[in-house]
């Protein structure tokens, strides 16, 4: 923990298990790492979603809700969460770690477990947001990996209830101000896919139907939120056109939107991975970015 952070207690996204949790399902975390000084831990088993809060010590009002990947199979624990909300802690943005549903873990809905959670995530932090002193127009979603697809779907369905909501919620837009994507999965088509993504979202022989409707780049909006793009053009578990498309179909909905494409970088680089390459320069850009586009004070602290 750096002096700029700290950190705060786990949110719960909602009141106990959601409806069509199975009860057996239980929390696991796996170390992966060979390195014991730099762990790398995947969640699995999420039966109670959860936000984490990072509170840096000079909070500029601007929130963003982390969405690590990992094939919708597991949630990255480090180097797509608490490595990015250190990051971001020095400049003011106070994080929201999201740990949402994994749709192959028994869900009764699942294909809609992801979203809906990730949909109660923006609810709830916009509205808390006068409570913990943040601005309601300045709250962002950055997704990695197969959490791309979800912060796209997120851009494309925050109209479209995926649980029931609350009285309390009526009011409340689950739109989040801006998107950041990172080396994300978006389609869910044929060409293109990331299989382990789709295999887990909607199951070993999804229908074209179903394919079409969780393909976010064929539902982009003029409404959809202005988004940052970044990725490697050397990956080989995403592949590069799934930003593009997404990227292509804002442009032609008229939302403004920049994407970065870097020679090398390959997959998951986060930012330990990157060290050494041009692409460690990603946080710089977003920063750079969200001032620009004015969700972010130009002065840091």
């Amino acid at each position: 923990m750096t002096d700029a952070l700290q950190h705060e207690a786990v949110l719960p996204l909602w009141n106990g298990r959601p409806e069509g949790t199975p009860d057996d399902l239980a929390p696991l975390v796996e170390e992966r790492s060979k390195n014991l000084f730099r762990p790398d831990r995947a969640l699995t088993g999420i039966a109670e979603p959860s936000l984490t809060a990072w509170i840096p010590k000079h909070p500029n009002g601007t929130s963003i809700i982390i969405a690590p990947g990992g094939s919708y199979r597991r949630v990255v624990l480090d180097k797509e969460g608490i490595e990015i909300a250190r990051a971001l802690a020095p400049l003011g943005i106070t994080s929201f770690l999201l740990t949402y549903r994994l749709p192959g873990e028994g869900h009764a809905n699942r294909a809609d477990a992801p979203i809906a959670d990730a949909q109660r995530a923006m609810r709830l932090v916009r509205g808390h947001a006068e409570k913990w002193d943040l601005n309601p127009e300045r709250i962002g979603f950055l997704g990695f990996s197969a959490a791309g697809h979800l912060g796209a779907s997120l851009a494309t369905r925050y109209d479209q209830a995926a649980y029931e909501v609350g009285e309390d919620e009526q009011t409340i837009s689950a739109r989040p101000d801006f998107i950041a994507l990172i080396y994300p999965v978006v389609t869910m088509q044929d060409d293109d896919v990331h299989e382990g993504s789709r295999t887990a979202l909607l199951g070993d022989s999804p229908t074209s139907q179903q394919k079409l409707d969780r393909s976010p780049e064929v539902h982009v909006t003029a409404d959809s939120p202005e988004t940052f793009l970044v990725l490697a053009d050397d990956d080989l578990s995403v592949p590069p056109a799934n930003a593009v498309a997404f990227y292509s179909a804002l442009h032609e909905a008229g939302v403004k939107a920049e994407l970065h494409i870097f020679r090398d970088g390959g997959h998951g680089f986060g930012i330990s991975g990157a060290k050494n390459k041009p692409v460690a320069g990603w946080p710089y850009l977003l920063t750079e970015w969200m001032m620009q586009i004015g969700v972010m004070p130009e002065t840091l602290p």
